[in-house]
């Protein structure tokens, strides 16, 4: 890190982008699958022209949440985990800025992201009833409508396992690439409305590639793009250490180097900030 300030004209942005790193990057760390459904070899007889093989079927969302916590650690794993403290790094490409970022998690919906940057700190956290944010622009923002639905959602620590009640309908849309990667689309309908969360797994692994998303702010909303990468097992359930998150406006790319979980972290460190 070499800027010790933000310059004014790209605070603005920054500041949307940086409330993006809620908790959803750990929490769908979580959320994948592992189904593969193939196509059955018909031999060719004597007396009947070959056929081409069946088109291979889509798992139905039933199937793909069924499968995604065994994939990654099954339920019994994940229940034994309470809390969970993730550190990293984060870079800004077209700024020339890099930092660093801690996420705190508790269970059963806490969250506390912290993200510093040129030597100016960016917070958002979930307390279990109440979602704020507080940056150098923009002082104490506490959430509230679409935003805070939102940091509801983001902040179950449990989400793999909660899926369902997350979403007011989910659907399995077939075949998508990404990049060189088949992937299957889940979209899932958010009970507060607006666009639907679009959700991409690979075919082969089962885990995430991405998630498109529409992100909300104070007094806008865009989409939002992440990209899941480098999944390790961390205590029996798998997360992903590198992810990217890209809006209209900026591009982050996040390195996680530790997790570590089951740490006692106390309530209050969610709690919003006693205001003047």
């Amino acid at each position: 890190m070499c800027r010790r300030a933000i310059a004014y004209e790209n605070m603005g942005a920054m500041n949307r982008a940086t409330r993006a790193v809620g908790g959803r990057w750990v929490l769908l760390a979580g959320f994948v699958f592992a189904l593969c459904a193939s196509a059955r070899a018909q031999t060719p007889s004597a007396q009947t022209a070959p056929k081409a093989p069946a088109a291979t079927a889509t798992p139905s969302v039933d199937q793909i949440l069924n499968r995604y916590v065994e994939a990654t650690g099954g339920r019994a794993a994940w229940q034994k985990l309470t809390s969970r403290i993730s550190t990293g790094t984060i870079e800004v490409p077209s700024m020339n800025l890099s930092g660093t970022l801690e996420l705190d998690e508790k269970a059963p919906d806490r969250t506390l992201a912290v993200i510093t940057l040129a030597g100016a700190s960016f917070r958002q956290a979930y307390d279990g009833k109440v979602g704020w944010t507080d940056d150098p622009q923009d002082g104490f923002h506490e959430q509230s409508g679409a935003e805070l639905a939102e940091a509801r959602r983001e902040a179950d620590f449990y989400f793999p396992l909660d899926l369902r009640k997350h979403y007011a309908r989910l659907d399995a849309k077939g075949k998508e690439k990404i990049g060189e990667r088949e992937t299957y689309l889940v979209e899932g309908t958010l009970p507060e409305g607006g666009k639907p969360d679009r959700i991409y797994f690979d075919t082969q692994t089962g885990l995430p590639v991405r998630m498109i998303s529409e992100h909300h702010v104070a007094d806008s909303a865009s989409d939002f793009q992440e990209d899941f990468d480098d999944f390790r097992e961390v205590d029996g359930v798998k997360l992903p250490f590198s992810i990217r998150q890209k809006t209209s406006e900026v591009e982050m790319i996040i390195k996680i180097e530790e997790v570590r979980h089951n740490v006692d972290i106390d309530d209050a460190r969610f709690a919003k900030p006693a205001q003047e």
